[in-house]
Order: structure tokens, then C-alpha cells, then sequence
């Protein structure tokens, strides 16, 4: 609860949070840090070489720092020698030429490990994101549509995808680093105590209060970005509203652009403020600390001067402890700057793991009985109710309605009454909340999941227009027999989109819809044929039709479904309709209203009775006469 009350506030105006307990910074920091070996896994599964390799370049780096001061206090020590023997300065040059060969060599392979580094980065980087959208893409494909029509999964979703890839490779980095800088400090460590414990302490203590404070800023800053998930994601959809050719149409009639654009640009600049302010107060505390560790190396800095110039050490020591001094508070402020960086990458990659986690609800038989091939007993809505998740009213209830082998039935009501949400039952969208829906006396939810949506043809109002040619467009109604043209051809036919490929300019492989290149758009009744054909593509038992003709000519409708019962024979057939022409074909017709089922009977029986099927008929068919 106060987490949610922080929340709340925080996408209202943005302020730092009440101090957290220990018990509560403890568990996030645990939370954070526990996320490391997830991150190694994707990374893993992403690309292995490219992970070796750059952690083989990492163990090259930390022995780097050591052994190149050390060769600079060679070359320093050969140069003063020379000068103090006053030797010939070709002399003194060819004494010093191993040492400057030998800090070349460091150099060199100094560079090439960074390039290489760079070089495997790149090539993990790539590879990691279509990795992590591959498991953000196949997760989602496993999750129950009830998370699909929640606003809140949206969030998750969100603050999954944002930056993923790149704090999973940042954690590894970030590994990397800490490793590097550990390995560089204990060989700096060994030689700084062995000069001045205190000097070693001094530098390392001036370096925590920066840790400290940029750890705050990166918890504040996570907090920021996952808060306002549900303002990017209305960014978002304004983007696409403004750009996309489904909704410029309206945009531009409507002269929609401007003020769209100016919500867009509201909900930017109300982020943008927040995360400016938090970058100024970091930016402006990382100087000050970074100040006093300034100070503290300055301060050692002058106690080498001195002792140096009392004689107690020569140039090349003084040389060597100076890049010492300089190169192990650098190694402390990366060794700490990696830490809070893991720390941070940890809490993103969070919301990543949060996602990855979710698991579907809807039940799968542990040993599914077999679907018959062929239906003997048809289907059966035995008491049926059902509300949606997170709702307290009822979309359906009580149905009872059985459905004989063949039988073709026909849905009327009124929008909103629960026609499309007994269909989302009978394709198992859903479940029920109480009752159970049986096929072939078997209750769906004992057979196989996959099997049963295999044995349905379903063609919604919102049906899909896939950007991608008319063959994929047909043929994705039985995904198995997606090469097959004969098949696709014949389904064509039946749901009368072969006239349609017949006028395109590549025939079955025209790109269909504007998106892409040589796209060739459609009519929305043409679209709706190339739907229905998809629906007919599928070998199926049960078709469900929900308002398959909405978009067609009144010829075309006629031409279909004079030949319906041919279209359907054998099979199930539930269609949805408010165009009663369409629906008197049924063999029988059943009324919802408010989640009921009132009446149920044939277009004569519906009629003689008078009730609400026969009220709607007569209305409808006064706007004839």
C-alpha cells in the first residue's frame, strides 16, 4: 500500500522518496544485485564466444595499469642514471630502448584489447537484443488473453522491452569492470601499503560518499522511468495515431495533427523536466564528492614531492607512486562508479525478470483426452457464467444451449450483450467461471488447448489485416498448409476473395497494404473476403462467423450465403450478425441480452412469439419497405 501511495504521488510531481528502512534497502539492493546471474544467462545464451572472449580481454586490461607504471619508472630511473653517469646520450638512449620497448608493447596490446573488446561488444549487443525480444515475443505468446485486455500488463511490458538489451549487456560490463579494477587494486594494493597504509586509506575512503550518493540517484532514477511506464506508453500511441495510414484519414479530416502532436509533446517535456532535474542534482553532488577525492590524491600528490625532494625516494619511484596514486583512485572511483552501475542495470533488468516470470492461468490437462475426429454429440454451454478478471459484473450468465453435429446457429443481441464473449469461451480465450462448456460430452478444458483452437475456424469482427501477401493472408488459416495453393486457391474461392488475387498485380504473392514496398491496399469488403477465406483455409469442425459480411455489398452477401450451407456442410457453424437477411439461414437462432440467453428457436418460432427477436426483425425490415 505505500509503495502504491508513492506511485501515485510520483506520476503527479516527481520527489525524492522517504528514507527507505535498512530491511527495505536491503531487499531492493538484494533484489537488484540477485538479477547478475540472469543477465550472464541471456548473455550466454546470446552469444558464448563473444562472452569469453571479453572476458579474457577484461583479465588483460587489469594487468595493465601495474606493469605500465612500472615501465614508466624504468624508463625515468635509466634516463636519470644516464644523466647522473653523464653519459653519451646515444649510450644513455640505447640503455633506455628495452624499457621504452617494453611500455610500447604494453600500449599496443593495451589498444588492440580495446578494439577487439569494442569489436566483440558490438557483435553481443546485437545479438542480446533480438535474443531479449525473442523471449519478451515468446513469452507473451504464452500468456492467457485476460493480460492482453489489462492496461497494467502494458506497463510491464513496457518496462520490459525499455533498455533491456542494453542493461543486460551493461551488467556485463559492469562484471567485467569490477573484476578488472578488483584485480588492478590488490596488485596496487600490495605496493601502496607497503609504502603508507594511511596514504592507501586516504584515497580509498575519499571515494565511498560519491558511491553512496550516485547509488541514491540510480534508484531515484529507476523509479522515475518505471513509474511513468503508462506516459510513454501514450506516447506511443500518439505516435502511431499520427503516422499510421489506418487513422490519417480521420487525423487530417478531422485536423487532429496539432493538437495531438501538442498532447505528445505535453507528455514529453513533463518527463524530460523530471529527468533533467534529477540528472542536474546528480551531476551537481557527483563534483562535489568528486572534489574531495581531488583533494585527497592532490594531498598525497604533495607528500611524494616532498619525500622526493628530501632525497627519501628517487624521480623514477616518485614517478612510479604518483601513477600509482592517480591510476588506484581511478581504479577505486571506476571500481565503485561499475558497482553502482550494476546496481542500477539490476533494477532495470528487474522489470525484465518481473515479465519473463508471468505465467499463464488458464489450465492444460496433464494427460488431454483425444478430440474426436468427427463430432457425434455436438456442443453443450452447460450453466454457464463468466466475468471478466478484476470485474465484479457478469459478461454471461446461466447459458445453457446445446449445439447439434452440423447445426448452424446464429447469435442476435444488442452490442455489449456477451455474443463475442461466448465465442472467446467456446475458442478457450477463457474459461468459465462456473459451468463448463463440452464437446462431444468432454469438457473443453480436458482435451488438448492447442488441439481444440486446431478443430475451431474463427473469423472475428477485428480481424487481422497482416501486412504481407494474400497467399500468407489466406494461408494462415492452417499455418501447416501455408505452401499448399491448391488449398489456399480453394479457400479463396469459398470465401470469395478469388476474384479479388485475381485482379492484383502479382497474383496470390501481392504484398497487401501500404506498409511496405509494392504494397497494393485493399477495400475493407475486400479485406473481409480475404478474412473469410482465411477462416475456410482451416479443415475445421466448429466455424464461428462474427459478422463476416459486415463489409460487403449486399450482392456479394447474398452470393455467399446462398451458398452457406454448402460453405458449411458437416461442420458447426455459429455466426454473429445484426443483419437478419443473413441470420434467418440459421437452423436456429439464439437472443443474448445483458449476459442472457432469453429466447432461442428458428426465425418462424422467434417471429410467432413476439418477443425482442421479433421486435428487432420488424424494425430492420421496415428500413426495406
Amino acid at each position: 500500500m505505500l509503495e502504491g501511495r508513492r506511485a501515485r504521488r510520483a506520476r503527479h510531481s516527481f520527489e525524492p522518496e522517504p528514507a527507505a528502512t535498512w530491511t527495505e534497502r536491503l531487499t531492493q539492493i538484494r533484489r537488484a544485485f540477485g538479477n547478475i546471474p540472469g543477465a550472464f544467462r541471456l548473455v550466454w545464451k546470446a552469444d558464448r564466444t563473444s562472452t569469453v572472449i571479453m572476458a579474457a580481454l577484461a583479465l588483460v586490461a587489469a594487468a595493465l595499469p601495474a606493469t605500465q607504471a612500472w615501465a614508466g619508472a624504468l624508463i625515468v630511473d635509466s634516463v636519470v642514471d644516464s644523466f647522473m653517469a653523464r653519459l653519451d646520450p646515444l649510450i644513455g638512449l640505447k640503455r633506455a630502448l628495452p624499457y621504452l620497448g617494453f611500455e610500447l608493447t604494453l600500449l599496443l596490446i593495451g589498444a588492440a584489447a580495446a578494439q577487439m573488446r569494442a569489436f566483440y561488444e558490438h557483435v553481443l549487443n546485437a545479438r542480446l537484443k533480438h535474443t531479449i525480444n525473442t523471449e519478451i515475443i515468446r513469452k507473451a505468446l504464452t500468456l492467457d488473453l485476460h493480460y492482453f485486455e489489462d492496461a497494467s500488463f502494458y506497463d510491464k511490458l513496457q518496462n520490459a522491452r525499455r533498455e533491456a538489451d542494453f542493461r543486460a549487456l551493461g551488467i556485463i560490463n559492469g562484471s567485467y569492470s569490477v573484476v578488472q579494477n578488483l584485480l588492478t587494486l590488490l596488485s596496487f594494493a600490495v605496493l601502496l601499503m607497503a609504502f603508507s597504509p594511511l596514504i592507501a586509506l586516504v584515497l580509498f575512503g575519499a571515494t565511498i560518499p560519491a558511491f553512496v550518493a550516485q547509488g541514491r540517484y540510480s534508484n531515484l532514477f529507476f523509479r522515475m522511468l518505471t513509474w511513468r511506464a503508462p506516459e510513454f506508453r501514450r506516447m506511443n500511441y500518439l505516435e502511431y495515431v499520427l503516422t499510421v495510414d489506418s487513422t490519417v484519414k480521420e487525423v487530417k479530416l478531422f485536423n487532429l495533427g496539432e493538437p495531438l502532436l501538442k498532447r505528445y509533446s505535453d507528455i514529453f517535456h513533463t518527463i524530460f523536466r523530471e529527468d533533467v532535474d534529477l540528472a542536474r542534482r546528480r551531476s551537481i553532488i557527483s563534483v562535489g564528492w568528486g572534489a574531495l577525492a581531488s583533494l585527497s590524491y592532490y594531498g598525497a600528490y604533495a607528500w611524494i614531492v616532498f619525500l622526493t625532494i628530501a632525497g627519501a625516494m628517487t624521480l623514477g619511484g616518485m614517478t612510479f607512486y604518483l601513477t600509482l596514486f592517480r591510476q588506484s583512485q581511478g581504479a577505486f572511483q571506476s571500481l565503485f562508479g561499475s558497482i553502482t552501475r550494476l546496481y542500477e542495470h539490476g533494477l532495470f533488468m528487474d522489470n525484465l525478470f518481473t515479465f519473463l516470470s508471468l505465467q499463464p492461468q488458464m489450465r492444460r490437462a496433464l494427460r488431454p483426452a483425444p478430440v474426436p475426429p468427427r463430432l457425434r454429440r455436438g456442443l453443450e454451454f452447460r450453466n454457464v457464467s463468466f466475468r471478466y478478471p478484476g470485474r465484479d459484473d457478469w459478461a454471461l450468465r446461466e447459458i445453457n444451449l446445446t449445439i447439434a453435429p452440423g447445426e448452424k446457429l446464429a447469435l442476435v443481441g444488442p452490442n455489449g450483450a456477451g455474443k463475442t464473449t461466448l465465442i472467446k469461451l467456446l475458442t478457450r480465450l477463457y474459461d468459465p467461471t462456473e459451468g463448463c462448456i463440452l464437446l462431444d460430452g468432454v469438457d473443453l478444458r480436458d482435451y488438448d488447448l492447442d488441439e481444440v483452437r486446431r478443430r475451431i475456424s474463427v473469423i472475428f469482427q477485428d480481424f487481422v489485416r497482416y501486412q504481407l501477401t494474400a497467399r500468407e493472408n489466406i494461408g494462415f488459416g492452417q499455418i501447416d498448409c501455408l505452401n499448399d495453393l491448391q488449398r489456399i486457391s480453394e479457400a479463396a474461392r469459398r470465401g470469395g476473395a478469388d476474384e479479388i488475387v485475381a485482379t492484383l498485380p502479382a497474383g496470390i504473392e501481392t504484398m497487401l497494404g501500404r506498409w511496405f514496398e509494392h504494397g497494393y491496399e485493399l477495400s475493407g469488403g475486400q479485406w473481409q473476403k480475404i478474412a473469410l477465406s482465411r477462416a475456410f483455409m482451416r479443415d475445421s469442425e466448429v466455424l464461428v462467423l462474427d459478422e463476416p459480411t459486415a463489409a460487403l455489398d449486399a450482392e456479394r452477401e447474398y452470393e455467399i450465403f446462398q451458398r452457406f450451407r454448402d460453405l458449411t456442410a458437416g461442420k458447426i457453424a455459429v455466426l454473429i450478425s445484426h443483419r437478419f437477411s443473413t441470420v434467418r439461414m440459421a437452423d436456429r437462432i439464439a437472443v443474448i441480452e445483458g449476459g442472457r440467453m432469453t429466447e432461442i428457436g428458428t426465425h418462424a418460432e422467434l417471429l410467432q412469439r413476439g418477443g425482442t427477436y421479433a421486435r428487432l426483425f420488424e424494425m430492420q425490415a421496415k428500413g426495406y419497405r
